[in-house]
């Protein structure tokens, strides 16, 4: 172990200034862990035994007898017991109230096949009233064996589920969130027929006779579904979905949550949350709004660091297409199998580009969607033509969210430009059974979640979970991104696996970085707030096997532990 870090002048002088933020002398800390391994990713002294707290902030880190010079009557010790200690993983792409919500609602994931869904929303019929809404979400056709029948390019047609359902409407969205599958009585209150036009960047999936199957892909999801659950601050129901999503993030070590879209109505509540002191987790929000609130709204809801670092408002969420899984991806060459579709433009790229003024206006990060690889690439030349137009001489750090299929001439554009990928490792493992049959095998070793090669053009890689997409579990994404290996056993193009530490980075200074956040978290480094989780297996270090059973022992938050393993 290196020498204890900032101990002995911290000792020796009446305040040590560790950025903004100062502790006397004859204070003691209010929480230390000892007895462990502390990997920081701080490279001035990057492992240590032990760390001390005060004021919600590391205040010292080294070995065990320096450290406990800090403890008194009134501090919290934990003994790590050799265990491993890092920064708080930060969720680098979720979507913090539908992570909520999720737990509110018919969980679809687990159905392995489309009368496994039927009988689940059978179920959940005869225990409402006639004409309440059943609504779920995580169904995947391409992941059901065997294959639904009837089914209309390998997705459901909607006459089991209106069986077992003629009193109820019923919606049920796909797993990516860019499908959903309505039954017959929810189409007949949405008043969608054979006469219905597709919207744009939508389809209406039809049969051959024209008439809806109960598919509605992408934007044309917005036809049908429940009304009257507008989202505002008396929203009793939003604040309940915060809280179901804050306890999982603290049971999963999430301490920093990069929130892909709310709207203005919502970040009021979490603001009015954080004044409270009721923001349990940090929150980093991008929102999601149209063009015309925008202009009006963003410069009143900009806001670093508010409610003690638990809300900051500095980022625009769009999208430019929908998901591979339903065919929504926007690619250059047709699907393999889908070969008259390229997928669908969810929103024009002039309206984008307006975004992009507006973004470099108010000085928020643009970061938009984009999964196929004409997608990429018309993000990254529409960002390419925002910074020439308005250079800086520092990065903006836009982002391109999810960035899963690349052409490989754009893969050195992130880093030229700048431009974060955010990625989601445990996509890679959960997509694989079907990328090769969407998009062929060139494609997909040429371009298909390439880590590696984007880090190795120098490329900022963050990770996350787009939870409720996938299960939130930052363990299971990590181990995706270090193996590449699917529950059969087979490896998805291991080449572009991460090494353990840029695993580990891409969930917490990386993700950061990619906020501009890494001057306050990411590492655990004195003056940084004290986010640490202390796990029981040592992730960085053990056998491939184990790291699935690394469990969260504790998740700390300020110097508060707010999560301990029961």
């Amino acid at each position: 172990m290196g020498k204890p870090f900032l101990i002995q002048t911290m000792l020796m002088t009446m305040f040590v200034p560790v950025g903004e933020f100062a502790i006397a002398d004859d204070e003691n800390a209010e929480l230390v862990l000892r007895g462990g391994k502390i990997v920081t990713l701080d490279d001035r002294q990057p492992t240590a035994n032990a760390l001390a707290v005060g004021h919600g902030r590391i205040i010292a880190l080294g070995e065990d007898d320096d450290v406990s010079k800090l403890i008194g009557a009134e501090t919290r010790v934990i003994d790590l017991d050799g265990r491993l200690a890092i920064p708080g993983f930060i969720e680098g792409h979720g979507h913090f109230v539908g992570l909520g919500r999720s737990k509110m609602i018919l969980d679809l994931t687990k159905a392995e096949t489309w009368n496994d869904i039927v009988r689940l929303v059978k179920d959940a019929a005869q225990k409402k009233p006639a004409g309440q809404w059943i609504v779920g979400r995580g169904w995947h056709q391409s992941k059901w064996n065997p294959p639904p029948e009837p089914n209309v390019d390998g997705y459901p047609v909607h006459t089991k589920l209106s069986a077992v359902t003629p009193k109820h409407p019923a919606l049920l969205t796909h797993a990516s969130g860019h499908a959903s599958i309505a039954n017959a009585r929810a189409m007949q209150l949405a008043k969608v027929d054979a006469a219905t036009p597709d919207p744009g960047g939508g389809e209406i999936l039809r049969d051959t006779d024209g008439k809806p199957t109960g598919v509605f892909r992408e934007t044309a999801q917005g036809l049908v579904g429940p009304t009257g659950e507008a989202v505002d601050r008396g929203d009793r129901q939003l604040e309940r979905a915060i809280e179901l999503a804050t306890q999982e993030c603290l049971e999963n070590g999430i301490t920093s949550f990069h929130d892909a879209g709310s709207s203005f109505e919502t970040i009021d509540v979490f603001k009015r949350l954080a004044e409270e002191g009721h923001l349990r987790v940090r929150l980093w929000v991008m929102v999601g709004d149209s063009n015309n609130r925008m202009a009006r709204l963003l410069p009143k809801y900009r806001m670093v660091g508010f409610g003690d670092n638990h809300l900051t408002v500095r980022a625009i969420k769009r999208f430019i297409d929908g998901a591979l899984g339903a065919h929504g991806a926007w690619m250059l060459e047709p699907y393999d199998d889908m070969p008259t579709s390229v997928g669908l433009n969810t929103s024009s790229v002039s309206s984008i580009r307006q975004t992009a003024e507006l973004a470099i206006r108010h000085d928020y990060q643009l970061c938009v969607h984009a999964i196929g690889d004409r997608a990429n690439r018309e993000i990254l030349n529409l960002f390419e033509d925002a910074f020439r137009s308005k250079p800086t001489d520092r990065s903006r750090r836009w982002r391109v969210e999810h960035a899963q299929h690349l052409d490989p001439d754009d893969i050195p554009r992130f880093a030229q430009l700048g431009v974060i990928a955010s990625m989601q490792g445990v996509h890679a493992t959960s997509d694989a059974p079907y990328v090769i049959k969407r998009l062929g095998q060139r494609r997909a070793a040429e371009g298909a979640y390439v880590w590696q090669r984007l880090i190795q053009a120098d490329a900022t890689v963050i990770n996350g979970s787009d939870v409720p997409v996938e299960d939130i579990d930052p363990i299971a994404c990590f181990y995706a991104s270090v193996t590449r290996k699917l529950r059969s056993g087979e490896e998805f193009f291991p080449e572009q696996r991460m090494t353990r530490e840029q695993a580990l980075r891409s969930y917490t200074i990386d993700a950061a970085y990619a906020a501009f956040e890494e001057d306050v978290k990411g590492s655990l480094s004195p003056g940084k707030l004290a986010d640490i989780v202390v796990l029981s297996n040592d992730i960085l270090v053990c056998p491939e096997e184990e790291i699935l059973k690394a469990k969260v022992v504790y998740t700390i938050i300020g110097g508060k532990v707010l999560y301990e393993l029961p």
